[in-house]
Protein backbone atom coordinates (compact mmCIF):
# COMPACT_ATOMS: atom_id res chain seq x y z
CA UNK A 1 0.00 0.00 0.00
CA UNK A 2 1.22 3.49 -0.74
CA UNK A 3 0.46 6.92 0.64
CA UNK A 4 -1.76 9.17 -1.42
CA UNK A 5 -0.45 12.20 -3.29
CA UNK A 6 -2.11 15.53 -3.88
CA UNK A 7 -4.38 15.73 -6.92
CA UNK A 8 -2.13 15.82 -9.95
CA UNK A 9 -3.96 18.67 -11.61
CA UNK A 10 -2.56 21.04 -9.03
CA UNK A 11 1.14 20.54 -9.41
CA UNK A 12 3.71 21.10 -12.11
CA UNK A 13 4.60 17.44 -12.31
CA UNK A 14 1.18 16.77 -13.80
CA UNK A 15 1.99 19.05 -16.75
CA UNK A 16 5.05 16.92 -17.48
CA UNK A 17 2.98 13.76 -17.38
CA UNK A 18 0.51 15.22 -19.85
CA UNK A 19 3.33 16.10 -22.22
CA UNK A 20 4.69 12.57 -22.07
CA UNK A 21 1.24 11.17 -22.79
CA UNK A 22 1.29 12.85 -26.21
CA UNK A 23 2.96 9.71 -27.55
CA UNK A 24 0.56 7.04 -28.82
CA UNK A 25 2.14 3.99 -27.21
CA UNK A 26 1.44 0.52 -28.59
CA UNK A 27 0.07 -2.19 -26.34
CA UNK A 28 1.53 -5.67 -26.16
CA UNK A 29 0.94 -8.15 -28.99
CA UNK A 30 -2.82 -8.81 -29.33
CA UNK A 31 -4.28 -12.28 -29.64
CA UNK A 32 -6.04 -13.12 -32.91
CA UNK A 33 -9.40 -13.81 -31.23
CA UNK A 34 -9.22 -10.81 -28.91
CA UNK A 35 -10.66 -7.33 -29.06
CA UNK A 36 -7.68 -5.94 -30.94
CA UNK A 37 -4.59 -3.82 -30.34
CA UNK A 38 -5.34 -1.06 -27.83
CA UNK A 39 -3.55 2.25 -28.37
CA UNK A 40 -3.49 5.32 -26.16
CA UNK A 41 -4.66 8.36 -28.18
CA UNK A 42 -2.14 11.18 -28.34
CA UNK A 43 -2.54 14.26 -26.11
CA UNK A 44 -5.66 12.96 -24.36
CA UNK A 45 -4.81 11.00 -21.22
CA UNK A 46 -5.75 11.10 -18.44
CA UNK A 47 -9.36 11.83 -19.44
CA UNK A 48 -10.69 12.26 -15.89
CA UNK A 49 -8.68 13.59 -12.94
CA UNK A 50 -9.52 14.75 -9.40
CA UNK A 51 -11.30 18.06 -8.82
CA UNK A 52 -10.69 19.51 -5.39
CA UNK A 53 -13.47 22.09 -5.76
CA UNK A 54 -16.32 19.61 -6.28
CA UNK A 55 -18.73 19.65 -3.33
CA UNK A 56 -21.56 17.28 -2.44
CA UNK A 57 -24.00 17.39 0.44
CA UNK A 58 -23.34 13.94 1.91
CA UNK A 59 -26.52 12.45 3.41
CA UNK A 60 -24.46 10.37 5.84
CA UNK A 61 -22.11 13.06 7.12
CA UNK A 62 -24.87 15.69 6.84
CA UNK A 63 -22.25 18.13 5.60
CA UNK A 64 -20.61 19.12 2.32
CA UNK A 65 -17.73 16.88 1.24
CA UNK A 66 -15.04 17.22 -1.42
CA UNK A 67 -16.26 14.02 -3.02
CA UNK A 68 -13.70 13.73 -5.87
CA UNK A 69 -10.77 15.59 -4.34
CA UNK A 70 -8.22 12.80 -4.03
CA UNK A 71 -8.67 10.18 -6.75
CA UNK A 72 -10.86 9.41 -9.77
CA UNK A 73 -10.39 5.93 -11.24
CA UNK A 74 -11.81 2.47 -12.12
CA UNK A 75 -14.52 3.49 -14.62
CA UNK A 76 -17.51 1.82 -16.26
CA UNK A 77 -18.68 2.95 -19.71
CA UNK A 78 -21.77 2.78 -21.90
CA UNK A 79 -23.00 4.34 -25.16
CA UNK A 80 -26.29 6.24 -24.92
CA UNK A 81 -27.90 8.47 -27.56
CA UNK A 82 -24.71 8.66 -29.60
CA UNK A 83 -22.46 9.67 -26.69
CA UNK A 84 -20.08 7.83 -24.39
CA UNK A 85 -20.93 7.95 -20.70
CA UNK A 86 -18.35 7.00 -18.09
CA UNK A 87 -19.25 6.21 -14.49
CA UNK A 88 -16.11 6.51 -12.40
CA UNK A 89 -15.11 5.89 -8.80
CA UNK A 90 -14.17 9.03 -6.90
CA UNK A 91 -12.59 9.22 -3.46
CA UNK A 92 -13.05 12.13 -1.08
CA UNK A 93 -10.43 13.61 1.24
CA UNK A 94 -11.72 11.94 4.41
CA UNK A 95 -10.24 9.05 6.34
CA UNK A 96 -6.72 7.73 6.69
CA UNK A 97 -4.26 8.43 3.91
CA UNK A 98 -4.11 4.91 2.56
CA UNK A 99 -5.92 2.74 0.03
CA UNK A 100 -9.44 1.78 0.99
CA UNK A 101 -9.79 4.25 3.86
CA UNK A 102 -11.49 7.12 2.01
CA UNK A 103 -15.16 7.16 1.06
CA UNK A 104 -15.92 6.31 -2.58
CA UNK A 105 -18.84 7.61 -4.63
CA UNK A 106 -19.61 7.18 -8.33
CA UNK A 107 -19.54 10.15 -10.69
CA UNK A 108 -20.89 10.49 -14.23
CA UNK A 109 -19.18 12.09 -17.24
CA UNK A 110 -20.27 12.31 -20.89
CA UNK A 111 -18.42 12.77 -24.17
CA UNK A 112 -19.33 13.31 -27.81
CA UNK A 113 -16.05 11.81 -29.01
CA UNK A 114 -15.18 9.35 -26.25
CA UNK A 115 -12.03 11.32 -25.43
CA UNK A 116 -13.03 14.68 -23.93
CA UNK A 117 -15.48 14.61 -21.04
CA UNK A 118 -17.88 16.89 -19.23
CA UNK A 119 -18.88 15.64 -15.81
CA UNK A 120 -21.76 16.20 -13.44
CA UNK A 121 -21.00 18.19 -10.31
CA UNK A 122 -22.52 15.59 -7.95
CA UNK A 123 -22.15 11.81 -7.74
CA UNK A 124 -24.91 9.56 -9.07
CA UNK A 125 -24.44 6.61 -6.70
CA UNK A 126 -23.25 6.99 -3.11
CA UNK A 127 -23.73 5.75 0.45
CA UNK A 128 -26.98 7.05 1.88
CA UNK A 129 -29.40 6.46 4.75
CA UNK A 130 -30.98 3.52 2.93
CA UNK A 131 -31.22 -0.25 3.15
CA UNK A 132 -27.61 -0.62 1.93
CA UNK A 133 -25.89 1.77 4.35
CA UNK A 134 -24.62 -1.08 6.53
CA UNK A 135 -22.74 -2.51 3.55
CA UNK A 136 -21.58 0.81 2.08
CA UNK A 137 -20.67 3.12 4.96
CA UNK A 138 -18.19 4.43 5.30
CA UNK A 139 -16.09 2.78 2.62
CA UNK A 140 -18.56 3.53 -0.14
CA UNK A 141 -19.58 2.43 -3.63
CA UNK A 142 -16.68 1.23 -5.77
CA UNK A 143 -15.56 -0.15 -9.14
CA UNK A 144 -18.68 -0.17 -11.35
CA UNK A 145 -19.39 -2.13 -14.53
CA UNK A 146 -22.49 -1.22 -16.56
CA UNK A 147 -24.47 -3.06 -19.25
CA UNK A 148 -27.73 -2.34 -21.00
CA UNK A 149 -30.63 -4.77 -20.57
CA UNK A 150 -32.73 -5.76 -23.61
CA UNK A 151 -35.50 -3.41 -22.42
CA UNK A 152 -33.14 -0.41 -22.27
CA UNK A 153 -32.59 -0.46 -18.51
CA UNK A 154 -29.00 0.03 -17.38
CA UNK A 155 -27.71 -2.59 -14.97
CA UNK A 156 -24.70 -1.78 -12.81
CA UNK A 157 -22.59 -4.19 -10.83
CA UNK A 158 -20.51 -2.44 -8.18
CA UNK A 159 -18.62 -3.19 -4.98
CA UNK A 160 -20.06 -2.35 -1.59
CA UNK A 161 -17.35 -1.64 1.01
CA UNK A 162 -18.02 -0.96 4.68
CA UNK A 163 -14.32 -1.25 5.62
CA UNK A 164 -14.92 -4.77 6.90
CA UNK A 165 -16.19 -6.83 3.96
CA UNK A 166 -16.69 -6.32 0.23
CA UNK A 167 -19.70 -7.49 -1.75
CA UNK A 168 -20.87 -7.39 -5.37
CA UNK A 169 -24.13 -5.45 -5.61
CA UNK A 170 -26.67 -4.52 -8.29
CA UNK A 171 -28.26 -1.16 -9.18
CA UNK A 172 -30.48 -0.20 -12.13
CA UNK A 173 -31.33 3.02 -13.93
CA UNK A 174 -33.24 4.31 -16.94
CA UNK A 175 -31.08 7.42 -17.45
CA UNK A 176 -27.68 6.74 -15.79
CA UNK A 177 -28.41 9.51 -13.27
CA UNK A 178 -31.05 8.12 -10.92
CA UNK A 179 -30.22 4.65 -9.65
CA UNK A 180 -32.20 2.07 -7.70
CA UNK A 181 -30.11 -0.12 -5.41
CA UNK A 182 -31.11 -3.80 -5.32
CA UNK A 183 -28.55 -4.92 -2.76
CA UNK A 184 -26.08 -7.81 -2.91
CA UNK A 185 -26.09 -9.74 -6.17
CA UNK A 186 -25.97 -13.13 -4.40
CA UNK A 187 -28.30 -12.32 -1.50
CA UNK A 188 -30.69 -15.19 -2.17
CA UNK A 189 -28.14 -17.74 -3.37
CA UNK A 190 -27.27 -20.86 -1.37
CA UNK A 191 -29.16 -19.89 1.75
CA UNK A 192 -27.52 -16.46 1.96
CA UNK A 193 -24.01 -17.79 2.56
CA UNK A 194 -22.44 -15.27 0.16
CA UNK A 195 -23.60 -12.43 2.40
CA UNK A 196 -20.92 -13.55 4.85
CA UNK A 197 -18.15 -13.80 2.24
CA UNK A 198 -16.07 -11.10 0.57
CA UNK A 199 -16.40 -10.96 -3.21
CA UNK A 200 -16.26 -8.30 -5.93
CA UNK A 201 -15.54 -7.54 -9.60
CA UNK A 202 -18.52 -8.70 -11.65
CA UNK A 203 -18.99 -8.38 -15.42
CA UNK A 204 -22.20 -9.41 -17.20
CA UNK A 205 -21.78 -11.05 -20.63
CA UNK A 206 -22.92 -8.82 -23.51
CA UNK A 207 -23.48 -8.90 -27.27
CA UNK A 208 -23.15 -5.98 -29.67
CA UNK A 209 -26.32 -4.49 -31.16
CA UNK A 210 -25.40 -1.47 -33.25
CA UNK A 211 -23.17 0.57 -30.97
CA UNK A 212 -24.70 -0.80 -27.75
CA UNK A 213 -23.47 -3.71 -25.67
CA UNK A 214 -26.63 -5.53 -24.56
CA UNK A 215 -26.80 -8.22 -21.88
CA UNK A 216 -26.84 -11.56 -23.71
CA UNK A 217 -28.77 -14.71 -22.93
CA UNK A 218 -26.90 -17.99 -23.44
CA UNK A 219 -28.84 -21.23 -23.04
CA UNK A 220 -31.77 -19.17 -21.78
CA UNK A 221 -29.82 -17.41 -18.99
CA UNK A 222 -27.80 -14.29 -18.38
CA UNK A 223 -24.20 -14.98 -17.35
CA UNK A 224 -21.74 -13.10 -15.21
CA UNK A 225 -18.03 -13.62 -14.63
CA UNK A 226 -17.00 -12.46 -11.18
CA UNK A 227 -14.24 -12.62 -8.64
CA UNK A 228 -10.84 -11.50 -7.47
CA UNK A 229 -8.30 -14.25 -6.77
CA UNK A 230 -10.15 -16.68 -9.01
CA UNK A 231 -12.72 -15.95 -11.69
CA UNK A 232 -16.11 -17.59 -11.16
CA UNK A 233 -19.48 -17.74 -12.92
CA UNK A 234 -23.05 -16.86 -11.97
CA UNK A 235 -26.38 -16.96 -13.79
CA UNK A 236 -29.62 -14.98 -13.61
CA UNK A 237 -33.04 -14.84 -15.21
CA UNK A 238 -33.59 -11.12 -14.53
CA UNK A 239 -30.10 -9.49 -14.24
CA UNK A 240 -30.76 -8.62 -10.58
CA UNK A 241 -30.91 -11.88 -8.64
CA UNK A 242 -27.75 -13.91 -9.34
CA UNK A 243 -26.72 -17.43 -8.36
CA UNK A 244 -23.07 -18.57 -8.48
CA UNK A 245 -22.40 -21.74 -10.46
CA UNK A 246 -21.25 -24.23 -7.82
CA UNK A 247 -19.61 -27.64 -7.83
CA UNK A 248 -20.95 -30.75 -6.11
CA UNK A 249 -19.50 -29.55 -2.78
CA UNK A 250 -21.27 -26.19 -2.97
CA UNK A 251 -18.19 -24.13 -3.82
CA UNK A 252 -18.23 -21.66 -6.72
CA UNK A 253 -16.45 -23.20 -9.70
CA UNK A 254 -13.23 -21.49 -10.78
CA UNK A 255 -12.91 -20.88 -14.53
CA UNK A 256 -9.71 -18.82 -14.44
CA UNK A 257 -6.82 -18.91 -11.97
CA UNK A 258 -3.31 -17.57 -11.48
CA UNK A 259 -0.27 -18.64 -13.54
CA UNK A 260 3.33 -18.84 -12.38
CA UNK A 261 5.73 -16.58 -14.27
CA UNK A 262 2.94 -14.51 -15.83
CA UNK A 263 1.42 -11.07 -15.31
CA UNK A 264 -1.47 -12.77 -13.46
CA UNK A 265 0.84 -14.80 -11.19
CA UNK A 266 -0.73 -13.38 -8.03
CA UNK A 267 -4.33 -13.59 -9.25
CA UNK A 268 -6.76 -12.65 -12.04
CA UNK A 269 -9.70 -10.29 -11.53
CA UNK A 270 -12.64 -9.61 -13.86
CA UNK A 271 -12.41 -6.48 -16.02
CA UNK A 272 -15.17 -4.93 -18.17
CA UNK A 273 -18.38 -6.76 -19.13
CA UNK A 274 -17.32 -9.65 -21.43
CA UNK A 275 -18.29 -9.62 -25.11
CA UNK A 276 -19.83 -12.43 -27.16
CA UNK A 277 -17.83 -12.52 -30.43
CA UNK A 278 -17.68 -14.75 -33.49
CA UNK A 279 -15.09 -16.89 -31.67
CA UNK A 280 -16.71 -17.13 -28.25
CA UNK A 281 -16.93 -15.02 -25.08
CA UNK A 282 -13.97 -12.67 -24.74
CA UNK A 283 -13.23 -11.84 -21.11
CA UNK A 284 -10.86 -8.91 -20.71
CA UNK A 285 -9.44 -9.30 -17.21
CA UNK A 286 -6.94 -7.70 -14.86
CA UNK A 287 -3.99 -9.65 -13.50
CA UNK A 288 -1.77 -8.83 -10.53
CA UNK A 289 1.92 -9.69 -10.76
CA UNK A 290 3.26 -11.68 -7.82
CA UNK A 291 5.88 -10.40 -5.40
CA UNK A 292 8.16 -13.21 -6.62
CA UNK A 293 7.91 -15.75 -9.43
CA UNK A 294 5.86 -13.46 -11.64
CA UNK A 295 6.43 -11.72 -14.96
CA UNK A 296 10.03 -10.43 -14.78
CA UNK A 297 9.16 -7.55 -17.13
CA UNK A 298 6.66 -6.09 -14.66
CA UNK A 299 7.21 -4.73 -11.18
CA UNK A 300 5.87 -6.74 -8.26
CA UNK A 301 2.25 -5.88 -7.59
CA UNK A 302 1.62 -4.38 -11.03
CA UNK A 303 -1.89 -4.75 -12.48
CA UNK A 304 -1.97 -5.39 -16.24
CA UNK A 305 -4.72 -6.69 -18.53
CA UNK A 306 -5.08 -9.96 -20.42
CA UNK A 307 -7.78 -11.72 -22.41
CA UNK A 308 -9.43 -15.13 -22.07
CA UNK A 309 -11.76 -16.85 -24.54
CA UNK A 310 -14.64 -19.03 -23.34
CA UNK A 311 -17.08 -21.16 -25.29
CA UNK A 312 -20.31 -19.41 -26.28
CA UNK A 313 -22.10 -22.74 -25.82
CA UNK A 314 -20.56 -23.43 -22.39
CA UNK A 315 -19.38 -20.23 -20.60
CA UNK A 316 -17.37 -22.35 -18.12
CA UNK A 317 -15.19 -23.87 -20.86
CA UNK A 318 -11.90 -22.02 -21.35
CA UNK A 319 -10.74 -22.18 -24.98
CA UNK A 320 -7.71 -19.90 -25.01
CA UNK A 321 -5.86 -17.30 -22.95
CA UNK A 322 -3.33 -14.62 -23.82
CA UNK A 323 0.18 -15.74 -22.90
CA UNK A 324 1.08 -12.27 -21.63
CA UNK A 325 -0.49 -8.94 -20.87
CA UNK A 326 -2.24 -7.23 -23.78
CA UNK A 327 -2.28 -3.86 -21.97
CA UNK A 328 0.02 -2.78 -19.16
CA UNK A 329 1.25 0.36 -17.31
CA UNK A 330 3.64 2.39 -19.44
CA UNK A 331 2.98 6.10 -18.91
CA UNK A 332 4.38 7.82 -15.79
CA UNK A 333 0.96 8.48 -14.24
CA UNK A 334 0.04 4.81 -14.67
CA UNK A 335 2.96 3.95 -12.39
CA UNK A 336 2.69 6.65 -9.72
CA UNK A 337 0.04 8.11 -7.47
CA UNK A 338 -1.92 6.14 -4.90
CA UNK A 339 -0.76 2.74 -6.21
CA UNK A 340 2.83 3.28 -7.28
CA UNK A 341 3.43 -0.32 -8.38
CA UNK A 342 1.32 0.62 -11.41
CA UNK A 343 -2.11 -0.24 -12.75
CA UNK A 344 -3.99 -0.17 -16.00
CA UNK A 345 -7.12 -1.55 -14.36
CA UNK A 346 -9.66 -2.15 -17.12
CA UNK A 347 -13.35 -1.79 -16.27
CA UNK A 348 -15.16 0.16 -19.02
CA UNK A 349 -15.60 -1.01 -22.62
CA UNK A 350 -17.78 0.41 -25.40
CA UNK A 351 -18.04 0.06 -29.17
CA UNK A 352 -18.14 3.61 -30.51
CA UNK A 353 -17.82 4.89 -34.08
CA UNK A 354 -16.63 1.48 -35.26
CA UNK A 355 -13.92 1.03 -32.61
CA UNK A 356 -13.60 -0.33 -29.10
CA UNK A 357 -12.89 2.28 -26.45
CA UNK A 358 -11.33 0.87 -23.27
CA UNK A 359 -11.48 2.93 -20.07
CA UNK A 360 -9.17 2.05 -17.21
CA UNK A 361 -7.93 3.18 -13.80
CA UNK A 362 -4.38 4.54 -13.63
CA UNK A 363 -2.59 3.73 -10.36
CA UNK A 364 -5.86 4.07 -8.40
CA UNK A 365 -5.69 7.81 -9.11
CA UNK A 366 -6.85 8.75 -12.64
CA UNK A 367 -8.95 7.53 -15.61
CA UNK A 368 -7.36 6.72 -18.95
CA UNK A 369 -8.61 5.59 -22.36
CA UNK A 370 -7.22 3.38 -25.12
CA UNK A 371 -8.77 2.70 -28.53
CA UNK A 372 -8.78 -0.42 -30.69
CA UNK A 373 -10.26 -1.25 -34.11
CA UNK A 374 -11.22 -4.62 -32.66
CA UNK A 375 -12.90 -7.55 -34.37
CA UNK A 376 -16.41 -8.00 -35.77
CA UNK A 377 -18.75 -9.52 -33.24
CA UNK A 378 -21.70 -11.87 -33.41
CA UNK A 379 -24.97 -9.95 -33.71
Amino acid sequence: MHNTIKPLLRNSFFALLLALSALALPAQAPVEWGLGNFLRPARVNPVIAPKAESLFACPMRKAPVHWEALHTFNPAAVVRNGKVYVIYRAEDDSGEKKIGMHTSRLGLAESADGLHFTRRTSPVLFPADDAEKGREWEGGCEDPRVVEAPDGTYVMTYTQWNRTITGAAIATSKDLITWTKHGPAFARASGGKYLRLSHKSAGIVTRLVGDRLIAARINGKYWMYWGEGEVHLATSSDLIDWRPVEDAKGSPIAVLGKRAGAFDSSFPEVGPPPVLTRDGIVVLYNGKNAESGGDPHLDAGTYAAGEALFSSADPAKLIARSAGAVFRPELPFEKSGQYAAGTTFTEGLVRFEGKYFLYYGCADSLVGVAVSDGLPVRQ
